[in-house]
């Protein structure tokens, strides 16, 4: 399909993005097989903790939080490179701490901190913030010229845009700034002004830690500014032009107003969408409708077994036609030329071959 060919030729960054359960994972698999059948070096990061990514590249060990090269003998030809990790989010927070602390001293501190320890694992928009500061220093890693991201169901992967746009904001407000504040005079005016957000905090962290909250944001002194530049270069990255978003859904009313929504989301922030991707589409059987199709089989009257034939056809045809009707909002919102589908298969994908059938098909439809 053209348009997913392009995205893999000219993307730096390729963000696949859809509901629970439609093939994200293994569509972003594909998408970095095929781009590195073209020569590209690609590395591909899933910030969902399940084995889905290890189990699309027949990987039996799982994968790590730092990329792993998948074995591509066919890829060397053309001099390209598939390779694959999973999110560490503690561990990628743990990395930003050491590069924007000023000494060991700092780094000691705020590694120790409970409220650190707390947040860095469980509190809401770390995972989001910590996938787009992975995708920025893969972006920035030599030996990749491609970052395909498989990120969590629609409505968290929004927050995973938006995260470090959120960061910079919570940055530069006052309420951190008097969180900020060293002084017994801080800590009254902390009491008071800043209580809905350690309310939020100790919600999250499931006990009353004013004081380890006290102590991290202190412990944070002089950080604040390479936090906010970092956020505002995955902010500049995530809406660059050579980043490009794929929806991915099934023809499913559910997954198909999911899409929907998380499209036009994308189009608001001017973004925009590269390619949609239906999964498990039923397949057309040939030129004609079902119509035509229920025809042949009145014609063939007296011929049972091509009566059976033309009538099977025709119940096939009707569920690719009320497939396509299910998927029309979806055009709608993204151009039909940026649409794709992808046929039902008879076997589950877990290993390279599976992947490359998937590829031939959204790539070489003809054949």
């Amino acid at each position: 399909m053209a348009a997913v060919q392009r995205l893999i030729d000219v993307s730096t960054v390729i963000v696949c993005c859809g509901s629970g359960g439609v093939g994200k994972t293994t569509t972003a698999a594909v998408l970095g097989l095929e781009a590195a059948m073209h020569g590209r070096k690609v590395v591909v990061v899933t910030i969902d903790p399940a084995r889905r990514l290890a189990d699309a590249l027949g990987l039996e060990d799982g994968l790590a939080a730092e990329p792993q090269r998948i074995d591509l003998d066919s890829a060397q030809e053309s001099g390209g490179e598939l390779w694959a990790m999973m999110l560490d989010t503690e561990a990628t927070f743990d990395g930003l701490v050491r590069r924007h602390a000023a000494d060991p001293e700092q780094v000691d501190r705020i590694l120790t901190n409970r409220l650190y320890r707390n947040m860095a694992g469980a509190m809401s928009g770390t995972q989001e913030y910590m996938a787009a500061e992975t995708l920025q220093a893969l972006h920035g890693d030599d030996r990749f010229d491609l970052v395909v991201v498989d990120t969590p169901p629609s409505r968290n992967a929004l927050d995973f845009l938006e995260a470090p746009g959120v960061l910079a904001r919570f940055l530069d407000h006052g309420a951190f700034k008097l969180l900020m504040l060293p002084t017994k005079s801080g800590l009254k005016v902390l009491g008071s002004a800043a209580q809905p957000i350690l309310k939020a905090i100790g919600r999250v962290v499931g006990s009353d830690v004013l004081a380890d909250a006290v102590a991290f944001f202190q412990a944070f002194a002089g950080m604040e500014t390479g936090f906010r530049d970092r956020a505002d270069e995955v902010v500049a990255l995530i809406r660059a032009a050579e980043t490009s978003f794929v929806v991915v859904a099934t023809p499913r009313h559910d997954t198909i107003d999911e899409a929907v929504w998380f499209a036009q989301q994308l189009v608001e922030q001017g973004v925009g969408v590269g390619a949609a991707i239906v999964n498990r589409t039923q397949p057309a059987f040939g030129a004609g409708t079902a119509a035509d199709a229920t025809a042949a089989a009145r014609a063939a009257v007296g011929n049972d077994a091509l009566v059976a034939l033309w009538t099977n056809v025709a119940e096939l045809r009707t569920l690719c036609e009320r497939e396509r009707d299910v998927i029309a909002p979806l055009a709608d919102v993204v151009s039909d030329d940026v649409i794709a589908t992808l046929p039902l298969l008879d076997r589950d994908v877990h290993d390279l071959a599976g992947l490359q059938t998937i590829a031939g098909h959204l790539f070489d439809p003809a054949e």
